[in-house]
């Protein structure tokens, strides 16, 4: 009889080297922990610099290094560490509004952060993987990448380019040890949720102790927000060895929503 497989082991990220976005709170924050517990440097960046030195002095000022930077400032990104070889798009911002009422500058602010800035982060990163034959991407997207939902163009736009710059990169890293994968997380129990409560009450026209029930679970068939600390351990497969042929992917953590 064949012998049955065995139990993957944890993965080692001894030596390597992890840039975060959006790292000082919610995903980002749980994303960095997973790492360096699993010892990798993690380059964590926000432009919550408070945010980012609680983190350091949580996880240890040797993994990890703070770097306060605002991804709408495309220019600026030119001036973040490339000497990376784990790279997770994870920052994020939301507005929800009626598409004839939403501020043009809003739509353009969310692109910026959510799409160009993953674009610029991804091209400045990539020679120093193609240089060393291995490296990870790991673009945050969201169930709004495979789905949409009303009053959030700029952000399901956003999302739903990410999913192709993904896609585009997982083709053309993979003959030089890289790959890259979305991850598409429900509603996650994080600031950004929290933060548009408010304005998902005005838009419904419903009060805000419904939100969460009658909008942000209605359609996921597990009737809970998920967990920043499941889409890290997702993140942290998809950035260890077990993972190195998974690429293109995208990998729905939605309590059943995309299964309508």
């Amino acid at each position: 009889m064949p012998t049955p497989p065995t139990a993957a082991a944890p993965a080692d990220l001894t030596g390597h080297r992890a840039l975060v976005t959006g790292a000082a709170s919610g995903i980002g924050a749980a994303i960095a922990a997973r790492l360096v517990q699993s010892g990798a440097v993690v380059v964590a960046v926000d432009r919550d610099e408070a945010g980012l030195k609680d983190l350091a002095a949580r996880l240890g000022d040797d993994q990890i290094e703070p770097v306060p930077a605002d991804l709408s400032d495309l220019d600026s990104i030119a001036d973040l560490p490339t000497d990376i070889d784990i790279l997770v798009n994870n920052a994020g911002i939301q507005h929800v509004s009626p598409i004839e009422a939403f501020p043009l500058e809003k739509f353009e602010l969310i692109l910026d952060v959510m799409l160009h800035a993953p674009f610029r982060l991804v091209r400045q990163c990539l020679p120093t993987m193609y240089a060393q034959g291995w490296g990870r991407v790991v673009n945050m997207s969201s169930a709004h990448g495979l789905r949409a939902s009303a009053y959030k163009a700029a952000y399901v736009t956003a999302k739903h380019g990410l999913e192709g710059l993904s896609k585009v990169v997982a083709l053309e890293g993979a003959p030089h040890g890289v790959t890259s994968n979305c991850i598409n997380p429900g509603y996650v129990r994080t600031p950004l949720v929290e933060s548009q409560i408010a304005d998902q009450a005005k838009t419904h026209g419903i009060p805000e102790d419904e939100v969460v029930e009658k909008v942000m679970l209605e359609g996921m068939a597990v009737k809970r927000l998920v967990e920043p600390a499941e889409v890290a351990e997702l993140a942290l497969f998809l950035c260890g060895p077990a993972s190195a042929s998974v690429t293109g992917a995208s990998f729905a953590i939605d309590g059943g929503w995309t299964a309508h």
